[in-house]
Parts: structure tokens; C-alpha cells; sequence
């Protein structure tokens, strides 16, 4: 899928200087914003994927200490605030070595002191048997702020410890494990809520009846529970069992641990762990963050459908968590490696319901947009020159849109354009709009546009002879002149045969090489590859390029994709049949 024009948050990865990505975004179209910004440790490693793009902003980021830093962070917070929706949250993620500045000169400044909702700690780490000479840091900061009083919000829940499951669901029947619950609550109500049922009423002890709408939801519906009267709740939970006496006759409501939400999380977060080393999810990123801690927050701050944006990508678990919980998405950073990172992990759990996301580079590969759909192409590159793209495809006489002024544009797919091309342009420029053809004509302004990849001799020596002799101009543009070209890098495989092992399966050490102008960035590979289901990483970062790899008896199919340091890439497959004997097919 190609890029879509603009940056409005469409499930999009984007490379570039987050704060002039962030000035193009609508405002108020956010509703989440999560950002883990380089925390200012003033440490050279910092700088983790080490391509230029992430070196350039490290030394800009720290040529003037805090109060660049400040001045930097705040610069980017102005424009977040901007897009955040009124109902929007901002989750800012930091540790000790600038919290304190973080909070009191750029968040209380641009969201106001009152907007702070919590200071959530979360603890990453235990402590070291090394921490001997000072008390170590076990915890970052997470900033919580809205936009306004009205916010989306949804109370968190944590499992239960086993101490207290012990100590409270103290009884037990053929249901399960349970706790015996009040029925009532305070504030006496008048009518049945203060009624007498089955010889108790709870206004003789200053309460009302509160049956509990969860349970009953849960026996007959959602819809039925609302239209019940309270004792008639009572009555159906009494004849279900779920209602027991004291020998006083005080009724009490069973409430089984199954049906139980476990207990309310607050601001302090011990129960995540830091991505360890032999996690499913790891990818090799050093400050990974687990993706438990984003699918708290995301939970909490948003719905299903609500956009969800991370400035500052990273090894992509914002947009690999938010994607997975049926959130619009918007991931940049300044590294080619942390967009193509992120591609490659959301590529790895997409399935045939996941919805489509694009990837916005600093160029494009020629042989990606001279081979895309005909019309996806033609409306994106108008978008892209500033036009105006039709809506249709058929009965549009040979014209694929139209310039602000109203100048028609024609697209071709194509290298090399012939003077026959012309001459129908020409043609459908005065069908399209003769008055508008003639009075461009008359004032010495294109009567029309053509875009491709190239032109050949005779298109351009046609333009010319129009403009001489007839005093008519058709301007060429290419591809190349709207949007910066490049092209793909090449990769090759090698495998050598290492033997067999004691279980029989075939060892082969794997060998990658991949050629760019702009330079190799890295390897990923997929050991069991499937061309319906696409490229989905076993490793995703291989600096370089060489796995060693047991593949049992049978065929398989291995890829590898180079990724260069542009960002564009190149796939290479390799077919085995593992019998004994190693081949390529």
C-alpha cells in the first residue's frame, strides 16, 4: 500500500524529525499519546540503533545541557498538546535524571498544573547484589496528563496474590472458590430499596439495599438486569444460590473469585516486569519496554477505533500493542532502523482481519511505485504534487485530476513516454475544459500537466515545438521531481552444510550479503517462510547478515530481507528439501 498524503494518524510508521511531523497533524485528532523521549542521562548510550539519523538528533538533543533538553522536549510538547482531542490523555515516560524539570517546566506549562492526573512509578527492576556504595534506582516516572476535566479513563485491575485469595475466598461449592459479600450499601432510599425482603430490612440499620448488577448481568443479560426491580434481583440471585443467611438473618451474596476483576492497580506498578532476557517479545532494543506496561495504559485511556500516537518509536512496542487492541496508530522516530524494526515485529502478528498501515520514508523505491495499482498511483503522486485527484476511474476523458487552479493533470505509469502521448493529451486538455484551455493558452500558462518516470526524445521535442509554434504549453513532470527516488538494495544467500545432529536434524550456517549505495543498515530473517502469509521475522535484527540455523527433514523455505540505509529493502528466498542430503531448488 502506498503512503497516503498528509499525516493526519492513519496506522502509519514515518520517518523523520518527529516535530515537523508533528506541526502537519490535525489538530485534535489524537486521542492517546504515549512518548518515551531519550532520557537525559547525558550518556553516549543513548544512542542505541546508531544510524545517522538517531546520531544527528543525540548530538543536537544534548549541545546545551538541561535547559536545551527542556527546550527541546517542550518545543514537541506544544504541538502534542495541539492534536490531542479535549478528551485525550498524554502518558510521558522518564526516569530521576529529569523528572523533577519535566514535570514543573514542560508539562505544567503546556497542559497546566490541573490537568495532572498521577505520577505513576513503575518499578523495572529489582535491585543488583552489586549496590553497595548507593541506594539504587529501581523506577521510572510516568507523567499522566489530559487535556481537559472530560477524559476517557477505565479503572485498571491486577490479579489477585495468592496470599490474599487465600486469606478472603475462604469458602467453597460446586461453583468454585468465593468471599461472602454485603447486599447493602449506605444512604437509606425510600421505596423498595429500604424494603423488608425475606424478614430483613435495611433501614433499621440506616442502609438500602445494593444488589449487585454485575452477577445478575452476568445470570440473565446486561438488557434484563436494567429493567429489574431490586428485590426482584434479590429474589432471582436467592433462587440461583448465590444468596446464604447468617444465623441473625443477615443475607450476604456469594462473589466467586472467577467473576472477580481482582484488585484495583493505583500508581505504583510492581507487578510488570522489564523485558527479560529470554522474553518471547524481546527484540534486542536495550530499553525495550514490556508490552504489559503499554497495554495497561492503552486500556485504561482509550477505546477500540481510538488513535494512538508514539513520537518517539523506539522498538515499536507502542504501535505493536495499540495495533493489536483494534487502535489507529501513528509511530515516528528519526532512525531507519526503529521504523523498519517496527514494520518487520507488526508484519510478524498481523492475520487476515488485521487492517492495512503504511510506511513513510525519506524516498521511495522506483520499482514499489512504478509497478503499484494504476489508480492507487495516479491519486497518491497528484496528492503528493499538491492536486487534486478524481474520484473516479472510468468516464474522466483521459484526465486523472486537477491542479488547485483547475489545470488538469494526466498520469502515466510508465518510463519513456512517446510524442503519441502527447499529442492525446493535448487532445484531452482542450476536451477536458476548452474555455479554461483557451485562456491558459492565451496567458502563457501550462493547458495541461503530464507526470511519469521519464520522457523520451520525441515527447520532449513536441512540447517544444507546441510551445514555439502554437504558443502552447504542456509541462512534464517526473516522478522523480514530486517525491525523491531511490532504488532497492540487492541481496544474495549462501548456506553452508554443517551436519547433522544426534537428533537428525540438518545444522546450516547461513550467509547474507546485501549491496546499497546508501549502505547495509541490517538482516532480518524467517526460517520457515510462507509467500501467503508473508515475511514474519524469527530475527529481526542481524547486523551481519549470518544465522546458524537445525532444520528437521522435510522442505522448508527460508528469507532474508536487507534492510539499507534509507530504508528500503529486498527479499531473497531459499528453498530446502531436508532428506539427508542438503540442496538448493
Amino acid at each position: 500500500m502506498l503512503p497516503q498524503h498528509g499525516t493526519t494518524p492513519m496506522n502509519k510508521l514515518i520517518l523523520g524529525d518527529n516535530l515537523d511531523i508533528l506541526k502537519s497533524i490535525d489538530s485534535e485528532s489524537v486521542d492517546l499519546i504515549y512518548l518515551d523521549p531519550p532520557f537525559f542521562s547525558n550518556r553516549n548510550y543513548e544512542v542505541i540503533w546508531g544510524d545517522q539519523g538517531e546520531i544527528r538528533s543525540f548530538q543536537d538533543r544534548w549541545s546545551g545541557g538541561i535547559d536545551h533538553y527542556i527546550a527541546w522536549l517542550k518545543e514537541r510538547m506544544v504541538e502534542m498538546h495541539r492534536l490531542l482531542k479535549p478528551t485525550g490523555s498524554l502518558f510521558l515516560h522518564c526516569d530521576w535524571h529529569a523528572n523533577a524539570h519535566i514535570r514543573v517546566f514542560v508539562l505544567d506549562k503546556v497542559f497546566g498544573e490541573q490537568n495532572f492526573r498521577n505520577e505513576i512509578v513503575w518499578q523495572r527492576t529489582n535491585a543488583h547484589n552489586d549496590a553497595r556504595r548507593r541506594m539504587p534506582h529501581l523506577c521510572d516516572s510516568i507523567f499522566y496528563y489530559t487535556k481537559s476535566d472530560n477524559f476517557c479513563y477505565k479503572t485498571t485491575f491486577g490479579k489477585i496474590k495468592k496470599e490474599y485469595e487465600e486469606k478472603t475466598y475462604r469458602y467453597e461449592d460446586s461453583r468454585g472458590k468465593y468471599r461472602l459479600g454485603d447486599l447493602t450499601g449506605p444512604n437509606t432510599s425510600k421505596g423498595e430499596s429500604g424494603s423488608e425482603w425475606r424478614g430483613f430490612n435495611p433501614s433499621k440499620i440506616g442502609r438500602s439495599w445494593a444488589a449487585p448488577n454485575k452477577i445478575v448481568s452476568e445470570l440473565v443479560g446486561e438488557q434484563r438486569c436494567k429493567e429489574m426491580s431490586v428485590l426482584e434481583k434479590l429474589e432471582l440471585l436467592h433462587e440461583r444460590g448465590y444468596i446464604v443467611f447468617s444465623k441473625t438473618g443477615t443475607p450476604s451474596v456469594k462473589r466467586y473469585l472467577d467473576l472477580s476483576e481482582g484488585s484495583v492497580i493505583g500508581d505504583i506498578w510492581t507487578d510488570i516486569l522489564n523485558v527479560q532476557s529470554n522474553a518471547k517479545e524481546r527484540i534486542g532494543y536495550p530499553t525495550q519496554k514490556p508490552e504489559a506496561l503499554l497495554e495497561r495504559i492503552i486500556l485504561c485511556a482509550s477505546n477500540e477505533g481510538d488513535t494512538v500516537l508514539d513520537p518517539f518509536l523506539g522498538g515499536g512496542t507502542t504501535v505493536a500493542v495499540a495495533d493489536r487492541l483494534k487502535r489507529q496508530w501513528l509511530g515516528i522516530d528519526q532512525s531507519v532502523q526503529a521504523i523498519k524494526v517496527s514494520e518487520l515485529r507488526l508484519q510478524k502478528q498481523r492475520d487476515l482481519f488485521s487492517p492495512p498501515f503504511v510506511v513513510q520514508l525519506h524516498k521511495y523505491d522506483y520499482d514499489t511505485l512504478r509497478y503499484a495499482n494504476a489508480f492507487e498511483f495516479e491519486s497518491w503522486i497528484i496528492q503528493q504534487y499538491g492536486g487534486l485527484a478524481n474520484v473516479k476511474q472510468r468516464g474522466d476523458l483521459g484526465i486523472d485530476g486537477r491542479t488547485k487552479d483547475g489545470t488538469p493533470i494526466q498520469v502515466k505509469r510508465s518510463d519513456n513516454l512517446g510524442r503519441n502521448v502527447i499529442d492525446n493529451f493535448k487532445s484531452a486538455c482542450e476536451r477536458f475544459d476548452k474555455t479554461l484551455f483557451q485562456h491558459n493558452q492565451t496567458q502563457a500558462k501550462p493547458v495541461g500537466l503530464l507526470i511519469a518516470f521519464s520522457f523520451g526524445k520525441g515527447a520532449i521535442q513536441e512540447v517544444a515545438r507546441l510551445k514555439n509554434q502554437e504558443n502552447l504549453i504542456i509541462q512534464l513532470v517526473t516522478v522523480a521531481d514530486i517525491v525523491p527516488l531511490a532504488t532497492k538494495p540487492k541481496v544474495t544467500m549462501q548456506m553452508n552444510d554443517l551436519g547433522l545432529d544426534t537428533k537428525g536434524s540438518r545444522e546450516l550456517e547461513l550467509t547474507a550479503k546485501g549491496e546499497s549505495e546508501a549502505g547495509i543498515e541490517f538482516y532480518a530473517w524467517d526460517f520457515s517462510y510462507d509467500t501467503q502469509e508473508g515475511f514474519k521475522a524469527d530475527v529481526l535484527i542481524d547486523k551481519i547478515g549470518k544465522q546458524v540455523q537445525k532444520f528437521k527433514a522435510g522442505n522448508h523455505q527460508v528469507a532474508v530481507k536487507v534492510v539499507d540505509n534509507e530504508g528500503l529493502e529486498s527479499i531473497e528466498v531459499l528453498t530446502l528439501k531436508i532428506n539427508g542430503v542438503v540442496r538448493g531448488a
